[in-house]
């Protein structure tokens, strides 16, 4: 007899990791850097009033739709809100408008969430409108990398 206790169905119970994971694993907030719940309430604001580009983007992202990646969108990370990233693959996407062009403070944000081990893929909106399937493309050979 094994030493595993046997559940009412006469098999084994799962151990310990062989469950479901949790879409969050992998990343948790230096505890010295916690969000503020002014960031919060400002993610959660976007959630409810996206784009139109983000609107179709999330339709392409949710529920798993990529191999079983979870994505989450207006996601807080330090002081910063990412608009759609998947925490198991450490990818933020963003969908950019013209203001993004050339932003002098998108090219610090970026640097900064790269050195927290993110990889960053920034799609245009009028490329998230016109060319979804372009666009899933690009995503899943993203999320495929062989650097990921």
């Amino acid at each position: 007899m094994s030493d595993v206790p046997e559940t009412i169905t006469g098999l084994p119970s799962p151990l310990a990791g062989e469950g479901a994971q949790r879409a969050d694993e992998g990343y948790s907030p230096p505890k010295h850097r916690k969000i503020s719940g002014v960031l919060r309430g400002h993610a959660r604001s976007m959630r409810h009033e996206p784009t139109e580009a983000e609107q179709r983007l999330w339709h392409l992202l949710r529920h798993r739709r990529f191999s079983g990646f979870k994505f989450r969108r207006q996601f807080p990370i330090d002081h910063y809100i990412a608009d759609f990233v998947c925490l198991n693959a450490r990818l933020i996407i963003e969908a950019d408008g013209s203001q993004h062009a050339a932003s002098p403070r998108d090219l610090v944000r970026d640097a900064y969430l790269r050195a927290q081990n993110f990889r960053l893929l920034r799609l245009w909106n009028n490329d998230i409108l016109a060319r979804p399937d372009d666009v899933s493309e690009i995503i899943w050979a993203t999320l495929h990398e062989e650097n990921a």
